[in-house]
């Protein structure tokens, strides 16, 4: 196909040229009843701030443009069926999970899933058999599983349905995903990938395999993360020999909005023709730049940035190059700290912290001026921080174990207790550190010590805690157990 078109972004630019009298919403008017936000970003955006209408197509049922621009997007991908969704990559998991299983049913899933596979499964009432991720203890994260850890999952349920692959990992691991698709396939299983973190993968052999490369069955890929869309426009892309079409737009459309942001839509359209006619150009560029900070920043005392020298690590039989996680433990520093200290002394936005990392991601917009100021930055904190005497707070993590699904903690009867005393309870919400929404505890866990001594963690390094009723997590609504 010809992927030099743009046709939504190029319909978009029509309507304005065309002058239009809008008596339709929003009620903005071209930006006339918000001068204020239109004087800051531009009459252009609040102009092209449409509704639907038939000259633009319309995102439930695309005939046009858009539907132009979807067969575009699968063909760039290498699917069969390509979707533009406005939800964020959070909607495409949850389409994929309520397209392949339904109240019953089992699902196959890592347990270091984003926090919208666990709502998916609130949504649809399907229940959760969870895969143990390879755990750091260095790094303090999960990475990918095995495929010894999904035949052992099989083993125990062979009547799951699907099996949920994370492709790749926050934290940039991969697992032999080619493998894994086809072992699900044998078994007469959904193949489902979330690559929220991989959507450049597609477009350059110097990264892992692909979810549709692969043969899987159905993929999210956030263009907004790692390739160049603006925040909240995703995209989801279907086989066809064993997914219907048609029934995914349904899928999609019972949630989905009906009044679908065009800005969100034609920077879809404009990310894919770039990823399309010049990914391999930039996304090499971005390899070496991304190479190049991972060995200036392992040459600073108290800093480790893992890379391709992990590959055949438990859970890392590949690697994205362009996450860059800066381990700073043999600093005295955890991950919260050293992001606190990047953003208020040096200006610098890193993506998160955690226990030990603070992570930095690298896309089809960096250069090597930003990762030079960041390398600085780091050499300056490590002069400052580095010692040979290391009083650090470690954690030993592992997952609690699961009681009731999704479905029915949510619904279940629950009360407020202190956070150290509800060790042993079942939680009645899911608490993460946010980014990346990956839960410490999830709905239907019985809480152990690490859950407690991560959130105590997160409080006392002044961590981003969400998912509470309690916004400050001194009380955690749990489960009341008759």
């Amino acid at each position: 196909m010809d992927h030099s078109k743009t046709p939504v972004f190029t319909a978009m630019k029509a309507y304005r040229d065309r002058k239009v009298i809008p008596f339709d919403v929003p009620g903005h008017k071209h930006g006339r009843g918000l001068r204020e936000y239109a004087e800051y970003f531009g009459d252009a955006m609040l102009e092209l701030d449409v509704n639907s209408m038939k000259p633009l197509d319309f995102l439930g049922n695309p005939v046009s443009v858009i539907k132009e621009a979807e067969d575009l997007l699968a063909d760039a991908f290498g699917a069969d069926r390509g979707y533009f969704i406005v939800g964020g990559t959070s909607f495409a998991v949850q389409t994929m999970i309520m397209t392949t299983v339904s109240t019953g049913d089992k699902i196959i899933l890592p347990r270091n899933v984003h926090k919208s596979a666990i709502n998916a499964l609130i949504l649809c009432g399907a229940e959760p058999v969870y895969m143990s991720p390879e755990i750091d203890s260095e790094m303090g994260v999960s990475h990918n599983i095995t495929l010894d850890s999904l035949k052992r999952a099989y083993e125990e349920h062979p009547e799951a349905k699907a099996a949920f692959i994370i492709n790749p990992t926050y934290y940039g691991a991969v697992c032999n995903l080619k493998e894994v698709v086809d072992f699900c396939h044998e078994k007469g299983m959904y193949a489902l990938v979330d690559e929220a973190h991989g959507s450049h993968f597609h477009f350059h052999e110097g990264f892992p395999m692909s979810g549709m490369e692969a043969g899987a069955d159905m993929s999210s890929v956030s263009l907004h993360k790692t390739g160049g869309s603006l925040t909240q426009s995703s995209a989801l892309l279907v086989k066809t020999r064993r997914i219907d079409g048609q029934y995914v737009r349904k899928v999609i459309n019972t949630m989905q909005t009906t009044s679908p942001s065009y800005l969100l839509m034609g920077s879809l359209d404009v990310a894919r023709k770039m990823l399309a006619t010049e990914g391999y150009k930039i996304l090499s560029h971005i390899i070496e730049v991304a190479e190049y900070a991972r060995r200036e920043i392992n040459q600073i005392p108290g800093c480790y940035a893992i890379g391709h020298e992990a590959e055949g690590r438990p859970g890392i039989y590949g690697f994205d190059p362009t996450k860059l996680s800066v381990t700073t433990r043999n600093m005295g520093l955890n991950g919260m700290e050293l992001y606190d200290i990047l953003r208020d002394e040096y200006n610098i936005q890193m993506e998160t912290g955690d226990v030990y990392n603070s992570l930095a991601i690298l896309s089809v917009g960096d250069d090597y001026d930003v990762v030079d100021a960041l390398i600085n930055a780091l050499k300056d904190i490590s002069s400052r921080f580095f010692t040979t005497r290391i009083d650090y707070q470690k954690i030993d993590l592992h997952y609690p174990k699961v009681v009731l699904t999704p479905r029915e903690a949510f619904y279940a009867d629950k009360e407020m207790v202190a956070l150290e005393n509800t060790l042993g309870r079942i939680s009645g919400e899911s608490l993460m550190s946010y980014p990346p929404g990956i839960p410490v505890v999830s709905y239907g866990e019985r809480i152990n010590e690490s859950v407690i001594a991560q959130i105590k963690l997160f409080k006392a390094s002044h961590g981003v805690v969400t998912g509470m009723e309690d916004p400050n997590a001194d009380f955690i609504k749990v489960i009341v157990e008759r």
